[in-house]
């Protein structure tokens, strides 16, 4: 009898212990910590991140255009014969001879530096293209995570809508229950006929699948967030119930306006045509002369020391002037800037098309999120008819006025109210969701700068 009780004692510590590490510990997501979550493991990011350190190394890389560049360079030359030269003499007083001039062996080190004076504009030109890619990178990083944060509030409703429906295909299916039993206990007494006991039966197995669809949907909705903050796709999601109605202060013109001032990609897409323009300005300044200054430092020697010779002093320098200038190359510079101008150009239209694609995003997110408040409203209005036309035909239907059919219609109807509302409060905020994105304000305090 000891060991029963000892046995029970250690079962329902275990199931103690399961509870307490597996449920109730279970860490309960905000809309803002999923957020921070998805932040922190996005891969997305991550990616747009080196990109952005990628055009700050190419700005510094450009910068260095303007500094003088050093080089150095050693070498060894073998002659096969020993430089030298025939004296023909000033017969008879001075004989022909050989005049050894160098060495076979010939070592020389060479410095050099060149600092560029004038390039016709062409290192500034590069230097702000970089400059301006450096921007663009900056906010490309800005744009995804703008993209991150409308990812994970679309994923965090969606879970909140699943769980509105499953709860009301939870309490659907209570009803249904409760009125099959109330409407076998009237066949056994000959109350009503067995079509309307199958009628009942039917709809209560309808619910029931109804249910197992709901469940369903909230376990794909769950896994997708998992996806969306890079967990593991069984991981447990318990997310705060904050799916509620907060109407819209804005009207379109000033979400047009917002967008305008602070959507990343417009801004991305100015800067590219900028970017265009000083590419241009790059390639025109080949048409320009070049202007450089030189300095040159060398040391020769017959051994690898190169500590001179008998031929030859073991040091000389000098500084100069460089001016070149390739004034033809069958026509290699114009059909480079032409090139510029095309992309240029391109950039321009781009930035256009894209304005147009704002607009319409915008127009249509401003467009669902107030077709979802009107439904909201009409919904709400909607549940307390269906509340009241259930309650009034179950009371109906036990005094025998009304038909089983009668009930079950009321409480479709009451079902269906219930699920219209769920989504329309789900939609007006992932509309909302949308809109803000489309505006570059989400995941950002209202009325803060860039």
């Amino acid at each position: 009898m000891r060991s029963k009780y000892l046995l029970s004692a250690l079962v329902l510590l275990l199931g103690i212990t399961f509870f307490a590490v597996s449920g109730w510990t279970e860490e309960i997501l905000t809309l803002d910590s999923s957020i921070e979550l998805a932040l922190k493991n996005s891969s997305v990011i991550n990616i747009a991140k080196e990109g952005a350190k990628s055009a700050v190394a190419r700005k510094k890389e450009a910068f260095t255009g303007f500094l003088p560049k050093f080089s150095t360079s050693y070498y060894y030359q073998y002659l096969n014969d020993q430089p030298s030269m025939i004296f023909p003499g000033v017969p008879p007083a001075i004989p022909a001879s050989t005049i050894i001039l160098g060495t076979q062996n010939n070592y020389n080190w060479v410095t050099e530096v060149k600092q560029p004076l004038f390039t016709g504009g062409g290192i500034l030109a590069n230097y702000q293209a970089s400059k301006i890619g450096e921007d663009i990178a900056m906010l490309e990083v800005e744009a995804s995570r703008q993209d991150v944060v409308r990812e994970v509030t679309i994923a965090y409703f969606d879970i909140l809508r699943s769980q509105k429906i499953l709860e009301t295909a939870q309490q659907s299916v209570a009803m249904l229950t409760a009125h099959r039993e109330r409407a076998q206990n009237y066949f056994k007494v000959g109350m009503i006929p067995k079509n309307d006991l199958l009628h009942a039966e039917v709809e209560l197995a309808n619910g029931r699948q109804s249910l197992t669809k709901a469940a369903n949907a909230v376990e794909m909705a769950k896994s997708h967030m998992n996806i969306v903050l890079r967990r593991s796709i069984a991981a447990p999601v318990r997310v705060e119930d904050n799916l509620v109605y907060r109407p819209l202060g804005s009207s379109l013109a000033e979400c047009l306006e917002t967008a305008a001032k602070r959507r990343p990609e417009v801004k991305i897409s100015e800067l590219k045509a900028a970017q265009a323009g000083k590419i241009v300005r790059a390639a025109q300044s080949e048409y320009l002369p070049t202007l450089s200054a030189l300095g040159n430092y060398s040391r020769y020697g017959d051994d690898f020391s190169v500590s001179g010779s008998n031929y030859k002093n073991m040091e000389s320098w000098y500084i100069m002037a460089v001016a070149s200038w390739n004034f033809w190359e069958w026509g290699k510079t114009k059909h480079k800037v032409d090139a510029g101008k095309s992309r240029e150009n391109q950039a321009l239209e781009a930035a256009k098309e894209l304005n147009d694609q704002i607009t319409l995003e915008i127009k249509g997110a401003y467009l669902n999120m107030r077709e979802a408040e009107a439904q909201i409203t009409v919904s709400g209005k909607v549940i307390e008819q269906a509340e009241e036309n259930y309650r009034i035909a179950e009371e109906r239907f036990q005094e025998r006025v009304a038909t089983t059919t009668e009930v079950l219609d009321a409480q479709t109807l009451l079902t269906k109210a219930k699920a219209q509302y769920a989504n329309a409060l789900a939609d007006y905020n992932i509309s909302g969701a949308r809109l803000q994105r489309a505006m570059g304000t989400i995941g950002k305090q209202a009325g803060s700068e860039d």
